[in-house]
């Protein structure tokens, strides 16, 4: 159930990337390691769109900013991300709020199991946060923002993320920036969840908590040598876990983008497209669902 965690956390880190808006300015640095993400065009005769597989939260540890997808970004003249990004955090606090806000009148904390609750105020304690800190907190968002704020102990932010550096670069260009989903919509994912499966995903995300590292640590590696196929499998666990969840986390909005993608062609250009990485590995991958439609995608290289 991890791994369909992390689906879930991926998609509340495309909401916090967009309210990043860019990355940090930083003084120059030694030079990084290299990394070598995935990155596929699709074409037609008078258009273009690059789709590249990001990682919502880095380190700021390794170069991928370079190479193929660097040069693909700078033939580039607009960049479309999963959401645009927002200059005014304050302008969608309303939307996050409608949905992590608990409407129930029941404290979250007496809505748990005596051992679910004991784990829950020791991973509280553990943030330094008192025990009733997320009482008024939907379990979804309890369970996000506890794998988030672990996440964020290993320095894992969505200010290093691969949204935001792309955000930044493009305002530098004066490119325009767009998205293919709205944080509302991503929001009413969890949200439209039944009360009994946020509660479950909570109480996943308390037994698991300390496997974040490990497994961040895998999907990062994917990531950086461009092993979509492996990310994928991570993710895949939870298609026989949960065919209803990958379904609407995954193979509905693939489906939806792929779809998008398809219309775009229609219109001279060229476009960089940048989705997380765990869209775009496996049978229901963006890339699959557009060769069903006809659609030849191609993997760049060095």
């Amino acid at each position: 159930m991890l791994k369909l965690r992390f689906a879930f956390l991926a998609t509340a880190l495309a909401c916090a990337s967009a309210v990043q808006g860019q990355a940090p300015a930083t003084a120059p640095a030694p030079a990084l390691p290299d990394a070598d993400p995935a990155i596929w065009v699709v074409k037609d005769p008078d258009t273009t769109i690059y789709l590249f597989g990001t990682f919502h939260a880095l380190d700021g540890k390794s170069a991928w900013f370079n190479d193929e997808v660097k040069a693909a970004f700078d033939r580039s003249k607009e960049l479309v991300l999963e959401i645009p990004p927002v200059d005014d955090p304050a302008s969608i606090q309303p939307i996050i709020m409608k949905y992590a806000l608990d409407t129930s009148g029941k404290p979250l904390s007496d809505r748990l199991s005596p051992a679910t609750k004991e784990k829950f105020v020791a991973a509280l304690a553990k943030l330094g946060a008192p025990p009733n800190a997320f009482d008024k907190f939907t379990p979804f968002f309890a369970a996000l923002t506890l794998t988030m704020a672990n996440a964020q102990k290993l320095g894992m932010t969505a200010a290093n993320g691969s949204e935001a550096v792309l955000t930044k670069a493009a305002k530098d260009d004066k490119k325009p920036i767009s998205g293919l989903e709205t944080i509302e919509y991503q929001m009413s994912i969890f949200a439209n969840l039944s009360d009994a499966e946020q509660i479950a995903m909570l109480e996943q995300t308390l037994d698991e908590l300390d496997e974040v590292a490990g497994l961040f640590k895998k999907m990062n590696d994917h990531w950086s040598k461009g092993d979509s196929e492996g990310m994928a499998a991570l993710i895949n666990e939870m298609n026989a876990k949960s065919p209803k969840l990958y379904k609407v986390l995954l193979t509905d909005r693939n489906a939806n983008w792929a779809e998008w993608i398809d219309k775009r062609l229609d219109q001279p250009g060229v476009v960089f497209v940048g989705v997380g990485a765990g869209h775009l590995g496996g049978e229901t991958s963006v890339q699959a669902l557009l060769a069903k439609r006809g659609i030849k995608s191609e993997r760049l290289t060095q």
